[in-house]
């Protein structure tokens, strides 16, 4: 058994009216939930196909990062979809720092967030003290490098350049890929 920390207000969403979404995660994903409402420590059991069930934990962990569910079980979509969480603490001095770094990330009316994830394809959150990317590696990975440019002080306007430079590069690959797809 797996075992992830979801914060205590993450929990009711987890859960879901009813307990909904835990059923749904557990009948998705072929795995039992076990969940600490005190601690909200939530131990993830494999029932099922142990591919399928391997994906319970970064289910569970995506929904305590400020993922909705429907995102989070989309990590069952494809074998390539993926989380990735960039911690926002590491690159700051103190709690001032902190909300500003969050302020960097998000954008003026979340236009950097949306931008994060309109141009490189993921699904992107900032909860907490972390950024969440859910999608392919390559988009992911666009995710992360603008966030750490970001971080790291650089303007605005150099990490949408960057990520308008991924978003062509992926775009442009997967036209290729879909002009050829038999070849070999």
């Amino acid at each position: 058994m797996q075992h992830v920390r979801v914060p205590q207000d993450r929990l009711g969403v987890l859960i879901g009216e009813g307990g909904a979404t835990m059923r749904e995660i557990e009948r998705e994903a072929e795995v039992r939930l076990d969940i600490d409402s005190e601690t909200g420590s939530v131990g993830i059991e494999t029932v099922g196909d142990p591919i399928t069930g391997l994906k319970g934990p970064t289910i569970v962990k995506a929904i305590g990062r400020g993922f909705d569910p429907d995102t989070a079980l989309s990590l069952l979509d494809d074998d390539m979809r993926m989380l990735e969480t960039v911690d926002i603490d590491a690159a700051t001095r103190n709690d001032k720092d902190m909300r500003r770094q969050k302020g960097r990330l998000i954008g003026e009316d979340g236009r950097t967030r949306e931008l994060m994830a309109e141009l490189s394809g993921a699904s992107v959150v900032i909860y907490g003290s972390t950024l969440g990317a859910i999608g392919q590696p390559q988009e992911v990975e666009a995710v992360r490098r603008a966030a750490e440019m970001l971080l790291e002080g650089a303007p605005h306007g150099a990490a949408y350049s960057f990520l308008e430079r991924k978003h062509n590069q992926m775009k442009h690959q997967g036209m290729q890929y879909h002009r050829y797809p038999e070849s070999g």
